[in-house]
């Protein structure tokens, strides 16, 4: 297991757990992991019924090999229904339910989901943030809350 894998499943232990879909290489390296965009899924750990895909560059070479590369603010998120929600009685108003260091230090990617009541929606909202910038990268994506059910028919 490499060392930035390692990090981040002992990080999501608190939160959701992510599952690798795959990853792309966008730049070959000839020292060390190339540069990639990988893909990643996870299940709402307190709505089940939802769950959000999360795309994330990552950096390679020699440092991106040790887990010591500072990974770029490069993300996009989106989330869908994928069976019955079941909302809990008392859902915070905001809540991290996923999060990820893209660095050695001080940097991360976290998710963030909050409940539009009025329209019923449920808000996923990715931030990628380093503790000393004032304006982090983000990504929005929504669930609509709908009944589940009926047939699908494929051709």
């Amino acid at each position: 297991m490499k060392p930035r894998h390692l990090a981040l499943m002992l990080l999501l232990s608190a939160t959701a757990q992510a599952e690798e879909i795959g990853c792309v290489t966008t730049a070959w390296k000839l020292i060390g992991a190339n540069h990639r965009v990988c893909v990643y899924a996870f299940d709402d750990p307190k709505i089940p019924g939802v769950t959000c895909h999360v795309s994330q560059a990552k950096s390679g070479g020699i440092k991106g090999s040790l887990g010591l590369a500072e990974d770029p603010s490069q993300f996009s998120i989106a989330c869908r229904q994928t069976g019955p929600i079941t909302l809990p009685a008392k859902l915070p108003g905001n809540e991290i339910v996923f999060s990820e260091n893209t660095s050695l230090l001080f940097k991360e990617t976290s998710i963030h989901r909050s409940y539009d009541a009025k329209r019923k929606v449920i808000v996923y909202l990715a931030i990628s943030r380093r503790l000393i910038e004032g304006a982090p990268a983000n990504a929005i994506s929504t669930v609509p809350v709908m009944p589940w059910g009926g047939t699908v028919e494929l051709r």
